[in-house]
């Protein structure tokens, strides 16, 4: 039986290629596609999100919320790595819906019409999670479980030296998410950084002749070109891609028992990830970490999943 997904994402090249792999994969059901801001803004992400699905066009379309602003404003984002349009600058056309309902709403009624079932996979900001949490005090305990990328537990952040992407855009929602009595689990850099995807890649992408494989090399190339003029990196990250393999695939990964918090104030470590990792912890446990990972199985599952995806659409 096919797994009931919301994937809540800010695409970003990285989400759009998790989707790719999603809306294909037959083990999973994506009842819902949620913007956030993020990676470009709400009114942006909610754009891309919808520019994805229609050139896409997977066999069963999800729901599609709208992204809104987050109460702080969004302190970064990600142009430089994806471009003006956060898709490499593709140029994707996309008919405009007239009545988009918020994401958090989205959410509350998916998890509403399967108490229990449905897991969001988190890969952007928490923002709307939180709302949804924050909209339906009962929600947290109706969801099967979240999946979030994010943080550091040992390593640096890739925003500042302190903070990871996501949990710095919206601190306090991922510390509201963090404290919920939801079931979780975090995929953090610690894990995701050690894969990077390199160039020869570019040559197992789907053909041309598929929709998967037109979007894919139209959007990949510029992520390269981006992370080897502003990391030296001779290829990219795909931290979004490796935690939906962390749904899919779980067996590829050994994940630890912690307890974890949101720093939300400080001057050099807003937003970082602390877990309380003391002899004697103090703190409860409240999330799964993934601590590693086959690097080579993961790679060879993206790129499995992305060939099953661009097979799915052949001819058409």
């Amino acid at each position: 039986m096919a797994k009931k997904v919301i994937l809540d994402v800010d695409p970003g090249i990285d989400d759009a290629l998790a989707l790719c792999m999603a809306l294909f994969d037959p083990r999973l059901e994506v009842v819902a596609v949620t913007a956030v801001g993020g990676n470009v803004s709400p009114q942006l992400a909610t754009r891309n999100v919808r520019a994805i699905v229609e050139q896409l066009d997977p066999p069963r379309l999800p729901r599609l919320g709208a992204a809104s602003e987050p109460d702080q404003g969004l302190p970064v984002d990600s142009r430089h790595l994806f471009g003006v349009d956060g898709l490499g600058d593709a140029g994707l056309e996309v008919a405009e819906l007239l009545a988009p309902h918020p994401s958090e709403k989205i959410i509350c009624d998916e998890i509403r019409a399967a108490p229990e079932e449905v897991t969001i996979v988190a890969l952007g900001p928490l923002t709307n999670i939180a709302r949804a949490f924050h909209r339906d005090p009962e929600l947290p305990s109706l969801v099967g479980r979240i999946v979030m990328m994010g943080g550091t537990v040992a390593g640096p952040g890739n925003v500042t030296p302190a903070a990871e992407f996501n949990i710095f855009c919206d601190p306090l929602s991922a510390r509201a998410v963090f404290r919920s009595r939801t079931t979780k689990t975090l995929v953090p850099l610690d894990v995701t950084n050690r894969l990077v995807l390199g160039f020869d890649v570019l040559s197992q992408l789907p053909e041309e002749t598929t929709r998967v494989g037109r979007l894919v090399r139209k959007i990949l190339p510029p992520a390269f070109r981006a992370f080897r003029q502003e990391s030296a990196l001779e290829g990219i990250h795909v931290h979004d891609s490796i935690t939906l393999v962390a749904v899919t695939n779980p067996e590829l990964f050994v994940t630890q028992e912690m307890a974890g918090d949101v720093e939300v104030r400080g001057e050099l470590t807003m937003g970082a990830t602390v877990f309380d990792r003391r002899r004697v912890p103090a703190w409860r446990h409240n999330m799964e970490v993934a601590v590693d990972m086959d690097v080579h199985k993961v790679a060879q599952q993206i790129l499995r999943n992305l060939a099953h995806a661009g097979k799915s659409t052949e001819g058409l």
